[in-house]
């Protein structure tokens, strides 16, 4: 069926934005029984971003969506990891918390999601570029780049930092990180000998990072103080340039192991990114729901990489918010969905879901901001001394992140 014909169709329930959230957010619903659409903006299953950590707590989440098993079979655990200062030629242990680590590729955990779904929940060429509430029918309508336009019930935008459900919702744009990363893969067809430990290198304000995949593929970033000329925005867009500008501009003084693991590297898996995250504080106070409307994943609160945790957390919204929607949804004819007393229960089961999460998100944009300031090139004294206090004082454990729970569907 073309979209000219679902033009005039009302969906229950739409996902905005393909990616793990989104992906995760709709297996989530499906697990409980209620079916959903996803919106996707590109033509296939994205993947952007090489790999991705998932932590103890990610791992939980992925068991309640049913793809844990699966996934464990396309990476091996992690035994640990060190930081590794090249001025100082220090060395230190990185402590990855309790229960396993893995680096998955991205690509492996999006089709693991993407497979597990019912056919046709995935539409492809859908970018949403407005949202529409009108007062009367309390039913957004979402319209699309090419014109067309979805009605729909319920809308839980999953559409990544720049998303335009968030923006919809009032919330403040995400701010930027003076950090920019570039992102790839390695293999190695006849193995590597690397440990299988997560490993970051610094020097002069650039850091290197390793990470082991599986016996025959690595995954490595490049993170520096970010550029906004003419050169790096022609970078972003070609793969070539990407590897050039990492070997040339960020490892030249490193390790010739790691020069030659990004010269070796797929081109089709780099990336340059600049490092965006949402404020602590404007998380404490934001409004996260209007309507039948709710963001998810990086869209609610997009942070940095320092934790290695922004997409277990996309994933323990997945799980929350279906158990809470299930919870009022449960039973429910979708064809019911538009009835006054319906949509109340829904705005009951999102308030639950944002009510749960709040604290979460603020708790891990706060060690996160806190440990991205330290890697801002240059850091001064004084920052350098609020981080720290600030970090013993309300993170005395630095590593119990990992130890929350968001709790079955």
């Amino acid at each position: 069926m073309d979209m000219s014909e679902e033009k005039e169709e009302e969906y229950g329930i739409v996902i905005v934005g393909g990616g793990i959230c989104g992906l995760a957010t709709a297996l989530a619903l499906h697990r409980k029984g209620i079916k959903s659409v996803v919106l996707e903006r590109s033509e296939s299953v994205r993947a952007s971003g090489a790999a991705i950590a998932i932590l103890a707590n990610g791992w939980r989440a992925l068991h309640s969506l049913g793809v844990a098993s699966s996934l464990r079979l396309t990476a091996l655990p992690l035994q640990g990891g060190r930081e590794v200062s090249l001025d100082k030629g220090l060395t230190k242990k990185i402590p990855l918390g309790i229960g396993e680590t893995r680096c998955l590729k991205r690509s492996d955990l999006v089709n693991a999601l993407a497979d597990s779904l019912p056919p046709g929940t995935i539409k492809f060429g859908c970018q949403v570029v407005s949202v529409k509430l009108p007062p009367r029918t309390s039913h957004p309508i979402l319209q699309l780049l090419d014109g067309r336009s979805i009605v729909t019930k319920i809308v839980i935008g999953c559409d990544g930092s720049n998303s335009v459900i968030a923006d919809c919702l009032g919330l403040k744009h995400a701010r930027e990180f003076s950090l920019s990363a570039v992102r790839g893969l390695t293999n190695y067809p006849n193995g590597h000998a690397f440990p299988f430990e997560g490993v970051r290198m610094r020097r002069n304000n650039t850091i290197v990072g390793r990470v082991p995949i599986h016996h025959k593929l690595v995954y490595w970033f490049v993170i520096q103080r970010s550029s906004s000329s003419a050169k790096d925005v022609k970078a972003s867009e070609d793969p070539e340039i990407i590897r050039q500008l990492a070997v040339k501009s960020a490892v030249n003084d490193f390790p010739a192991e790691l020069k030659q693991m990004i010269e070796d590297s797929d081109l089709e898996s780099l990336s340059l990114t600049r490092l965006r995250y949402r404020a602590p504080w404007d998380l404490l106070m934001a409004n996260f729901r209007q309507g039948t409307v709710t963001v998810a994943g990086d869209a609610m609160h997009v942070m940095g990489p320092f934790l290695g945790q922004g997409g277990s957390a996309g994933l323990e919204d997945a799980v929350v918010l279906g158990r809470c929607l299930a919870g009022k949804l449960g039973g429910v004819d979708g064809a019911k969905y538009g009835r006054p007393e319906v949509m109340k229960k829904v705005a009951e089961g999102m308030d639950e879901y944002v009510k749960e999460r709040r604290m979460r998100v603020v708790r891990l944009s706060t060690q996160t901001y806190l440990t991205g300031l330290l890697f801002q090139p240059d850091p001064s004294l004084l920052v350098k001394v609020v981080c720290i206090v600030l970090m013993a004082v309300l993170f005395r454990d630095p590593m119990n992140h990992v130890r929350y729970d968001c709790g079955t569907l």
